[in-house]
């Protein structure tokens, strides 16, 4: 599963949307962030757990929370069912600054994606 993948999941599943543009201006310069998913509640950036980049999701979540007067939150897809020591660095850190911090199985999510049908067709007979 690739990170893209993780994040149209895991957002369809979280009612957020993903891949959220939001702009904004610096030193009269206008740029843009994207927001893995936006909720109503949270700015949520995703990163698989086995790469040094994750640590990056911490800085963005903060970042993009700041933006759209939302909470952040950082959720890593376990792919190996091990905690690795970017994990365990990503969680510490999340959790001593009040950073929203969860973790999710890739294969739930792709059994959630692949059942995705079938829910739905329940949904409409019901």
């Amino acid at each position: 599963m690739t990170e893209a993948q993780a994040i149209a999941i895991l957002c369809a599943m979280l009612g957020g949307e993903a891949e959220r543009r939001v702009d904004y201006t610096i030193h009269a310069v206008a740029t843009h962030v994207r927001v893995d998913c936006l909720t109503e509640t949270h700015a949520i950036e995703i990163g698989l757990d086995h790469t040094r980049s994750s640590y990056d999701s911490l800085h963005q979540a903060t970042f993009n929370a700041m933006q759209t007067d939302r909470a952040p939150m950082v959720i890593l897809i376990d792919t190996d069912n091990y905690e690795s020591q970017y994990e365990y660095q990503i969680e510490t850190v999340a959790r001593a600054h009040g950073v929203d911090y969860a973790v999710w199985d890739e294969h739930y999510l792709i059994r959630w994606q692949m059942t995705a049908p079938f829910r739905a067709y329940l949904e409409q007979h019901r």
